[in-house]
């Protein structure tokens, strides 16, 4: 047939040169309308072949090649070759398409990456298979049945721009092309890497491509493979299988093994190549997971590692969330995701721009440089390490090919969809209006001009459907958009927010809250900022709007973001705001089109006040604005206290916080009660936090007069509370024992107060009079009602029943489901599944189970999987005291869903013969795993129980499964529990009844736990939330007498003519501030006199710059806002924000009689002096004058200013370790032996730092045996920078006769040994010298089994150096030798000490550990010599390399004396 193409075509199409090349007219305007047609159908096996002339850079996507039924003579041309129906195979990109719809994602070479010169061509073989053709080489069969008449399509689209065809005719036997004298070879794509992977061969009977074309002469289809699809190299690691012709990679015996999965590609990355990879399948017996990364090893030339952070050099690779170099890590946190925490289906890939810096990518999103200079060649690595097995390598990872594809199948149902628009079309008022911005999701569309967003496909698909506005919002701009269109297939709806990045380089996420940065979005009614939630209730639920709906975001002047729901504003959502943010829209799960509303003008104006922000009432009821009847009209007043929110059209109140704050969040009514009107609350939620909890009450101060303070008991005129048992009036108890407690009040209470016609104050509880509380409120005076949601309490909603009080009051019994609640409640209860034991009837709706027959056959399911963390907890009920044996409880991994139906003959009849899968129980008090017994003696018998108590299960996020009773923890009853488990009960025995009492929703777990008495230990999650600490400075004269000012926080009492304050009670309130400004160069001292150790956390300090005679004083330093500077824990603070990181020690860990002081120099450089030593500038630019500031929080009750120098603590100790004295000191550590090694009290402070505490975390993972152990905490030391500055210890220190350097193991942690009793300190124990030694995890126990040393567990000597042997290699001879070293610098390093990655059970954050020893070596023991590492730079700056490894032979020479461990 003629290789010409067919005259009609696209209508931007223009042809020329006998109709044989065609170019798409207006190229960087318009994208698309580039169809073109063969003149003529294709004959089998003709090859109809095209090359790309040019190419523009305007657009993504490309050439689009296949094959049609349709007669172009007849065809109505839609825009793009995927629009193409009625019999239509389109290669797209690596994609092969089929009537619009996708029939193969990863197909051939992927025509997006062709270049100019390059050659494309279709083919129909005899066999009615779809071949694709690129460069002469065949990529095999792309779809098989075609009929036999078709036409060659061709589409001039995205960059390509003109294409000419070369020929239509058979494929020669050679596979050689016919060159156009058009355009010479020379401009055809060079290869950019050469073939160095594999020897050059000839052409072979094997790399005939099929089809029976031949290959390109002297280049085989390996060859091709090679050099242009991206596969893994055949060489790989010893457990590693290989499929899908090299795209798949699979680690053998996962549950056996977890290392030795090493893959690599077939050929180094180009630049800007994106290598990415998809996970198939994880297993959850390991820790740890897949690694990623380059590395400049040629994989034939390379000896795989059993892990990829093993090699030395040439390597980058991301492990966790962090980046390691050459297996030494660079990058702690590099990104917010976790490669472990990675599931089954998400893509992790990579990219070498071509500037050298290296990126990563998490399912699509680019997660910044990793690495600024990458060699030019690089090979890409994965590590199938731990829980990953199996990985595929993606070809399609283009995320706007991924985009560019989906939006043509909507465009051929919707000519406007997705059509580009450029700025020359727009008159000066469209560019200034607001639009949707064109890039938009994968599975979004713009229209009507860019007002309208909308998924076309929304049955279809949940996600995928961000829009965003197209230019930034300006300040107190609304922008509100109308919801058109919903379905009801999916859960959740809009959500809407601001974000910094502009859309045209925004690589869009499924759901705008996966980016984790520069975003704030309203979803349901939470708000979260960068993907974490920072308001749980907000305002209007947004998934309960319908269409017609509208809702609406502005960034007001001030830097807060407000939304709007239905117009009605829905008060702050948050602070701090940067100015130029783009709106966001996700048309997320039922919301399915969505059109932006230009007209502002019915939208009520802005509140000027933030607070006036919470009036809103409820959206849904545009009735309710402007009141209802006057029997229900009871709201609360938007006026509250400052850690309140009113939600839910006035009828909600909440603390917000509720984990770090337990006040200030007093609500009052809207209104002034009626003479016999009840108001009542129900509690909604409660946190086991605090003690005390909601107070109730009437007040006849108006709120607009009202001054709310801490607690409404502050108040000493007109108020009358009930608090507990007591009944209050202004702030005195006027009566003890009233009839009821409100601290025994639970979820579901609900409480009402009514003042009667005669002035006689009731209260009510679940709808009971309690009696009178009071008399003699005034009759004719205006009361409200008031609330403080106080300490456990921290949210309640106003009940219907609120109103005028009739006589059934009294005796009815209404529940919380009688009464509309509009917002939603804390928790939805946990259910029973359908299916369960055959003795056993549900009841309640699925809430209670009872065994109605028999002592067995009593298994019941969750009906869901349990969440990480999520407690699943029930009460007994009833018990039959006939029988023994009791309630069992635990976890399974069997699926109920697949048992068959109710009732279940087949089901074992009791927990302990449940063994077709793994399930974990806990039996009287025996821990059994799919009934065989793991542990004894586990906590309380559950035996005992009876009526009344609860028993809970719950597995966390460590894998282990948790039992509780009666609320108290007994701690992890298994380990390596699975993640996909369903609780289990098993009915058995004397408990015949129980009823569910926990709920699916989880308590906030990343909430700020501020200090209480009631909690022993602070959790992590403390560190960032706690008060903010500020900084310090330091002076050189004293001309001024510095004391503190009479105006302070409500909690402090001055003395000691204000040179001494004392917070007198709580943990917080105890802000206090310099009567007179801080001179410069005047260094400011006070000594902490007193700690609470009940508390956590401790005091903070800085400097304000402006007056503190009329400053509110809030409850912590982290509230002050304005011209202020903190210091708070090692960290540095402006305004709220931080400015600088490990400044200084850790001023929570400073001992009482510590001496703390702040100067500002004479160029306005704040300073920190700890014990008189300054620890530099903290910060610049500070403003005269000044006042000096202190925040007694937490553990910190007492401080005094010192009017002359005093000295440092330790000071004497310090002035004795000069290198002469120490010489005859006999010190270890810089502590006298005379006192058994132990520092003195006031250097090692009865508490543990942050540091310290996680080291202590992963000694106890090691499940050790206490016995090893110094029963004595204080023997234990931590060397990190903040404790052993507070020590002030030297970095050197000698010891031993003859007397001998050692090195302090700074950044270590060490954990005293017990020494035995014939090893007890000696005169002659002391002569012996300190050294150290580096071990593994794995010779830990063999080593403290032996009290020393032993040649078995020291490390072989192989050809690298030291490593641990190989499991199943060759027995390599032992050499009965011990290496030790008088630095960690060098027995820490790796080689000796290998690390090992283990999870934080407290903040469930990966680490990596090492552990060593420090031991005492008796001199003469051991030889000294040079390092076996070959370093060629000074590891030690005491130590030379040449003396820096000490080897000992003989038996007994050492003594292990303390566990030494660092974590990363």
């Amino acid at each position: 047939m003629a290789a010409e193409l067919h005259p009609r075509s696209g209508k931007l199409v223009g042809l020329s040169n006998s109709n044989r090349t065609a170019h798409r007219n207006q190229p960087v305007q318009e994208f698309n309308h580039g169809l073109v047609l063969s003149r003529e159908p294709l004959r089998d096996r003709d090859v109809f072949t095209v090359r790309i002339d040019k190419k523009v850079n305007s657009w993504s996507g490309s050439i689009e090649i296949g094959v049609t039924a349709l007669d172009p003579a007849a065809l109505d041309f839609p825009s793009s070759a995927t629009g193409l129906k009625g019999g239509s195979w389109i290669v797209s990109g690596c994609s092969v398409l089929k009537d619009g719809r996708s029939v193969l994602e990863e197909y051939g070479r992927d025509l997006d990456q062709l270049g100019e010169g390059d050659h494309v061509g279709i083919q129909r073989d005899g066999r009615g298979e779809l071949h694709l053709w690129v460069n002469g080489q065949d990529c095999g069969s792309a779809a098989s049945g075609l009929p036999p008449r078709l036409w060659a399509v061709v589409d001039l689209y995205g960059k390509c721009t003109q294409v000419t065809v070369i020929s239509c005719e058979p494929p020669p036997e050679g596979g050689g092309e016919e060159e156009l004298p058009e355009l010479s070879r020379s401009h055809s794509r060079p290869d950019k890497f050469p073939n160095n992977l594999e020897p050059e061969t000839g052409g072979s009977s094997n790399s005939s491509p099929p089809g029976g074309g031949g290959g390109v002469p002297g280049i085989g289809l390996g060859g091709m493979m090679t050099n242009d699809a991206l596969l893994f190299h055949e060489k790989c690691g010893t457990l590693i299988k290989l499929s899908n012709n090299n795209k798949t990679a699979e680690r053998r015996r996962p549950l056996d093994e977890f290392n030795n999965g090493v893959v690599m590609t077939n050929r180094p990355l180009r630049h800007n190549e994106m290598f990415e990879i998809r996970i198939d399948k994880l297993v959850d017996k390991w820790s740890g997971s897949i690694e990623i990364g380059v590395t400049t090893h040629n994989p034939n030339n390379l000896d795989y590692p059993a892990t990829m952070t093993n090699l030395r050099s040439g390597t980058i690779m991301m492990s966790g969330c962090g980046i390691l170099t050459n297996g030494k890590g660079t990058r702690r946190e590099y990104c917010e995701f976790s490669l472990d925490e990675l599931q089954e289906g998400d893509h992790i890939g990579l990219m070498r721009k071509a500037s050298g810096a290296l990126h990563f990518y998490i399912n699509g999103i680019d997660q910044g440089v990793a690495a600024a200079q990458t060699p030019a060649v690089v090979y890409g690595v994965v590590d199938l390490y731990g829980m990953a097995v199996k990985v595929t390598i993606v070809h399609n990872h283009n995320h706007s090919d991924r985009l560019r594809r989906n939006n043509a199948i909507m465009r051929a149902l919707s000519p406007d969809v997705g059509r580009p628009r450029t700025a020359l079309s727009l008159t000066p008022d469209a560019q200034d209006r607001l639009l949707f911005h064109p890039n938009c999701g994968q599975k979004a569309a713009i229209i009507s001009e860019g007002r309208t967003a909308l998924r076309p496909h929304a049955t279809d698909d949940f996600n995928h459907g961000v829009v965003l506005s197209s230019r930034p919002l300006r300040s107190n701009e609304v922008f509100q958009v109308r919801i058109d269109k919903m379905v009801d297939k999916w859960a959740g709806s809009i959500e809407i927010g601001v974000t910094t990045h502009n859309p045209a380089y925004l690589q869009l996420p499924s759901t705008m809250t996966n980016l984790r940065s520069g975003t704030w979005m309203m979803t349901g009614n939470g708000v979260m900022h960068n993907g974490t939630t920072i308001l749980d209730e907000y305002g209007h639920n947004l998934d309960r709007l319908k269409a017609g709906d509208t809702v609406g975001v502005v960034r007001k002047d001030d830097g807060s973001l407000h939304f709007f729901v239905n117009g009605v504003p829905q008060g702050p959502a948050a602070w701090n705001v940067p100015p130029s943010v783009y709106a966001v829209v996700d048309l997320y799960g039922q919301a399915a089109q969505a059109t932006i509303m230009d007209d502002m003008a019915d939208l009520p104006p802005l509140p000027d006040d933030i607070s006036e922000g919470q009036t809103a009432l409820s959206p849904s009821s545009p009735c309710s604005i402007t009141g209802g009847s006057a029997a229900n009209d009871l709201r609360f007043h938007h006026l509250h206290g400052a850690n309140a929110v009113i939600t839910n059209g006035g009828r909600t109140a909440l603390r917000q916080n509720c984990r770090s704050e337990f006040n200030d969040a007093i609500v009052i009514s809207n209104r002034c009660l009626r003479d016999g009107e009840l108001f009542e609350i129900v509690i909604q939620k409660m946190v086991d936090r605090w003690s005390g909890s909601i107070e109730a009450g009437v007040t006849a101060i108006r709120p607009e007069d009202l001054e709310f303070p801490n607690t409404m008991t502050d108040i000493d005129y007109d108020t009358w509370m009930l608090s507990g048992t007591a009944i209050m009036q202004d702030g005195n108890t006027m009566r003890n024992n009233y009839g009821c407690d409100l601290d025994s009040l639970t979820t579901g209470s609900r409480i009402g107060m009514m003042r009667s016609a005669t002035g006689d104050l009731h209260y009510y509880i679940n709808g009971v009079d309690q009696g009178v509380a009071c008399t003699g409120l005034p009759p004719g005076k205006e009361v409200y009602a008031v609330i403080d949601l106080y300490g456990q309490c921290v949210q309640v909603s106003i009940t219907s029943s609120s109103g005028p009080l009739d006589n059934s009051l009294c005796t009815s019994n209404i529940t919380e489901k009688s009464f509309p609640i509009q917002s939603p409640v804390a928790g939805v209860a946990h259910r029973l599944h359908s299916k369960h034991g055959k003795n056993v009837v549900l009841l309640g709706d699925g809430c209670q189970a009872v065994r109605v027959g028999g002592y067995a056959h009593g298994i019941v399911f969750s009906a869901k999987e349990l969440k990480t963390d999520e407690l699943f907890e029930v009460k007994i009920n009833e018990v039959d005291e006939q029988w023994s044996g009791s309630l069992r409880i635990g976890l399974t991994t069997l699926q109920p869903p697949d048992l068959p139906s109710c009732p279940l003959s087949g089901l074992s009849p009791s927990l302990t013969q449940l063994r077709t899968k793994v399930t974990w129980l806990l039996v009287g008090s025996e821990v059994r795993r799919n009934g065989v017994l793991q542990r004894q003696n586990y906590g309380c018998s559950l035996d005992r129980l009876t009526v009344g108590n609860r028993v809970g299960v719950k597995r966390c996020g460590d894998d282990t499964m948790h039992i509780l009773i009666d609320g108290e923890d007994m701690g992890p009853a298994a380990t390596a529990v699975a993640k996909n488990v369903y609780a289990v009960l098993d009915l058995y025995g004397k408990v015949t009844a129980a009823s569910i009492v926990s709920s699916t929703v989880l308590e906030d777990t990343e909430s700020v736990k501020a200090p209480s008495l009631s909690s022993d230990s602070c959790s992590e999650v403390e560190e960032d939330n706690t008060p903010v600490r500020w900084s310090a400075g330091m002076s050189v004269t004293l001309p001024t007498i510095m004391t503190f000012m009479e105006n302070h926080g409500k909690n402090i009492q001055l003395s000691n003519q204000n040179l001494t304050a004392s917070r007198v009670c709580s943990y917080n309130q105890g802000l206090l501030v310099t009567a007179q400004p801080l001179p410069r160069q005047q260094l400011f001292q006070f000594q902490i006199d007193r700690l609470n150790p009940s508390w956590t956390s401790s005091l903070s300090l800085g400097v304000i710059g402006h007056s503190p005679d009329r400053l509110n004083f809030p409850s912590t330093a982290c509230c002050l806002k304005r011209s202020a500077w903190l210091l708070q824990r090692d960290s540095v603070f402006h305004n709220s924000l931080k400015i600088c990181e490990n400044y200084g020690p850790n001023l929570d860990t400073c001992p009482e009689g510590t001496v703390l002081g702040l100067l500002v120099d004479n160029s306005s450089c704040l300073h920190l002096y700890v014990n008189g030593m300054d620890q530099g500038v903290a910060a610049q630019d500070i403003p005269s004058p000044c006042y000096l500031f202190i925040d007694l929080y937490g553990q910190c009750e007492q401080v005094t200013i010192v009017m002359n120098d005093v000295p440092a603590v330790g000071a004497d100790s310090v002035e004795t370790r000069c290198q002469g004295d120490m010489e005859k000191a006999d010190m270890v550590d810089g502590i006298k032996e005379s006192v058994c090694w132990t520092p003195p009290p006031e250097v090692n402070p009865n508490k543990t730092c942050e540091y310290q505490a996680l080291c202590s975390r992963f000694k106890d993972l090691l499940t050790l045996p206490d016995g090893y152990f110094n029963e004595d905490a204080k023997y234990n030391l931590c060397y990190c920078e903040s404790c052993h500055k507070l020590r002030g210890d030297e970095a050197y220190y000698k010891r031993g006769e003859p007397p001998r350097d050692y090195a302090l193991p700074f950044g270590w942690c060490r954990f005293a040994l017990r020494i035995k009793p014939h090893c007890e300190v000696s005169n002659a124990f002391k002569k012996w010298h300190i050294a150290y030694h580096g071990t593994s995890v794995a010779a830990l126990r063999r080593a403290l089994d032996h009290s020393q040393l032993l040649s078995g567990t020291s490390l072989r000597l192989a050809p690298g150096g030291y490593g641990e042997p190989e499991e199943n290699s060759a027995p390599d001879r032992e050499i009965p030798r011990v290496q030790l070293s008088p630095t960690m610098r060098y027995s820490g390093l790796e080689v000796f000490a290998p690390k090992v990655r283990f999870r934080d059970p407290r903040s469930h954050r990966c680490h990596q550990a090492q552990v060593g020893f420090q031991v005492c070596v008796r001199p003469g023991s051991y030889k000294v010599g040079p390092q076996s590492l070959g370093a060629s730079e000074p590891l030690d700056q005491r130590f030379s390399n040449s003396e820096i490894e000490w080897i000992t032979k003989e038996k007994g020479g050492t003594l292990l004396y303390g566990l030494l461990v660092r974590v990363e």
